[in-house]
């Protein structure tokens, strides 16, 4: 029996539909027009303009299938993915929670308004991650001031620099900085209003760590002197004060600093 044939004496039991699904070998969302007769398919066409709704379902669908760590988050993304976990953790009542679990419960909230458009994995790229989380913050545009305020992206040092805080732990954040830098910076910088200190990772001129603390004035006063020795002998151009509670914080060598 031909097609033809076959469309004409079961007509009424001949099923067309559109089906809107992720194709997970193309990496993108695939929209076709289906007739069938039972598991016989008569007509398989590709549907030009499906209804966004239904790309953006599949799209939902496919991210739940790989997670949320698998999105390409953008540097920046991530870094206020980790300021935004750091608040909850230390104001749960107030901050919304961005671990795995709840970004994927609530997915449709807060990243499928910024798939429009998008059909396939690539495409995610051009998504604006962070400005689809801060869509999760109740209290708008001053909360989002609130956030610069309690867990800055950077902390300014004596030098000027401005230094990339890290909040990858949300119970100890950190600050990596050269120790020339803090010179003369007594007191341990802190976020969150004053409530949590800041890790600080105190850098030899070569970027390696010489010391880790939460209690800077206590390493002026004791363990920088052992440190000072040792980087005295390993970076002799550089400036290793006596008194680093009254010394000029500086960048680079003496001879750049005019000491």
């Amino acid at each position: 029996m031909s097609k033809a044939e076959l469309e004409q004496y079961f007509e009424p039991q001949i099923d067309t539909r559109e089906e809107v699904r992720w194709d997970e070998a193309a990496g993108r969302v695939t929209a076709r027009r289906l007739r069938r007769l039972g598991a016989l398919v008569l007509a398989d066409t590709t549907l030009p303009n499906p209804a966004p709704e239904l790309l953006t379902a599949a799209l939902l669908g496919a991210i739940r299938e790989g997670g949320v760590a698998r999105l390409p988050w953008s540097e920046a993304a991530a870094q206020l993915r980790e300021r935004l976990a750091f608040l909850h953790h230390i104001f749960p009542e107030n901050w919304p929670d961005v671990s795995d679990a709840a970004l994927l419960e609530s997915l449709e909230e807060w990243l499928g308004p910024y798939l429009t458009g998008v059909k396939s994995w690539a495409e995610l790229g051009r998504v604006d991650f962070g400005e689809a989380l801060l869509g999760l913050l109740p209290g708008g545009w001053g909360q989002r001031q609130e956030l610069e305020r309690l867990a800055p992206a950077h902390l300014e040092v004596p030098t000027g620099s401005r230094i990339r805080l890290d909040y990858a732990d949300p119970a100890a954040p950190v600050l990596a900085v050269r120790l020339q830098e803090v010179f003369g910076l007594l007191d341990t910088p802190t976020v969150a209003g004053g409530r949590v200190p800041l890790t600080l990772h105190l850098l030899s001129p070569g970027y390696r760590p010489a010391q880790v603390t939460r209690d800077l004035r206590s390493f002026w006063t004791s363990s920088y002197f052992e440190v000072r020795k040792e980087l005295r002998g390993r970076y002799p151009k550089h400036y290793w004060p006596e008194n680093p509670l009254e010394a000029q914080a500086i960048r680079g060598t003496k001879k750049q600093n005019g000491l």
